[in-house]
């Protein structure tokens, strides 16, 4: 095991913009990634896979790279805001820029948003999530089950639009209700949950527990906006296809 967490010790708000993360394997990681992408942004079913591409890496580069990653060392709203960039942002993005998945049944995507909310759920639970932060392995297993597992989910979402909306918004939705719920306990709870980041916080300006809330409110709010924004396209999409239908049943 390794005492000191992945991304560095907690910096003060004097050091944090020196605070960049520079490790030269991640850094291979994200190039390789990035040139990976592109090149299968060609196949992607959008008209615009490179850029998708391109905004992907650039999210992975400040969740990874930029000072927020030293950040989250002393914070855990911002550990909590270096997830959802993750999830809610990079995610998505990796999805449309990598060839369509064939839509499968909603038994799949329900499958899949199972697995991906069972990881979330678990690793920002107390236990586990100090646990992560005991090695770099355990670190890295916590980032990519995250991350894989929420890029397969949107890569079936987007799946099942081309198919059929209803799965496809009921994962959404899904997932906005299952990260509200897990930001309302955070914003709730009456005392800090996350021993690490006891000492580390009042730098800041925050108490434990007010970071702690800051933490529960990304989860709740902010990083429900990507999926309700998705849902809605799809939502007009697919109102839009129910008017073009009956307008042409009508003239039929």
């Amino acid at each position: 095991m390794n005492s000191e967490v992945y991304c560095g010790p907690s910096p003060t708000p004097d050091t944090l913009w020196q605070s960049w993360n520079f490790d030269p394997y991640l850094l291979g990681a994200l190039f390789v990634t990035t040139g990976l992408l592109i090149a299968n942004s060609r196949n992607s079913a959008t008209r615009h896979g490179r850029l998708y591409a391109v905004a992907a890496s650039a999210t992975l580069f400040i969740a990874f790279v930029s000072p927020l990653c030293a950040l989250s060392s002393a914070l855990f709203s911002a550990r909590i805001f270096h997830h959802v960039m993750l999830i809610a942002i990079a995610a998505p993005l990796i999805a449309l820029a990598l060839p369509m998945r064939r839509p499968r049944n909603s038994g799949l995507l329900s499958a899949a948003f199972l697995v991906h909310t069972i990881f979330v759920w678990i690793w920002h639970a107390p236990a586990p999530y100090a646990f992560a932060l005991s090695s770099h392995w355990i670190y890295w297993a916590m980032e990519m089950t995250l991350l894989g597992s929420a890029i397969f989910l949107w890569q079936l979402i987007f799946a099942a639009r081309r198919a059929h909306c209803l799965p496809a918004l009921a994962a959404l939705f899904g997932s906005i209700v299952q990260m509200g719920m897990l930001g309302a306990l955070l914003t709730f709870a009456r005392t800090p949950l996350y021993g690490h980041h006891i000492a580390t916080t009042e730098a800041f300006g925050l108490s434990p527990l007010a970071d702690q809330q800051l933490a529960g409110i990304l989860m709740w709010v902010p990083a429900a906006l990507p999926y309700l924004l998705v849902a809605l396209i799809f939502s007009s999409a697919l109102v839009q296809e129910r008017l073009a239908a009956s307008t042409g049943h009508d003239r039929g």
